[in-house]
């Protein structure tokens, strides 16, 4: 089993930034690609971005640019910078670790919140 925590969600004013981390514990080793979702509220979750065991990178299109995605092997962590944040942006940030076989793991997730 691997345990997902995300952290660093909260209000920030429209253009400014916040920096969200998900700590993976457990059988980490397990763990290739990690990456962020988001659900607003009434909407489906999509993908913000997702990053694998060696950082090759992948990127919602209409965010790449703004947000940027990296992790720290070493401390088992996935990070998503968020820059020139929009009011659109808010939602709950869900972090996600897939295994090789293709397990997935969820976190509980972190809400932001962006005003106008």
């Amino acid at each position: 089993q691997v345990q997902l925590v995300e952290s660093g969600g909260g209000l920030v004013q429209a253009g400014g930034s916040l920096r969200l981390s998900c700590a993976a514990s457990g059988i980490i080793f397990s763990i290739n690609t990690m990456g962020w979702y988001r659900q607003a509220p009434g909407k489906q979750r999509e993908l913000v971005a997702s990053i694998t065991y060696t950082s090759s990178t992948s990127y919602a299109a209409l965010l790449k640019g703004r947000f940027t995605i990296s992790r720290d092997n070493a401390k088992s962590t996935v990070y998503l910078q968020m820059n020139s944040l929009k009011p659109e942006d808010t939602a709950v940030y869900y972090c996600k670790a897939s295994s090789p076989s293709g397990t997935s793991y969820w976190g509980k997730g972190t809400l932001v919140t962006v005003s106008s």
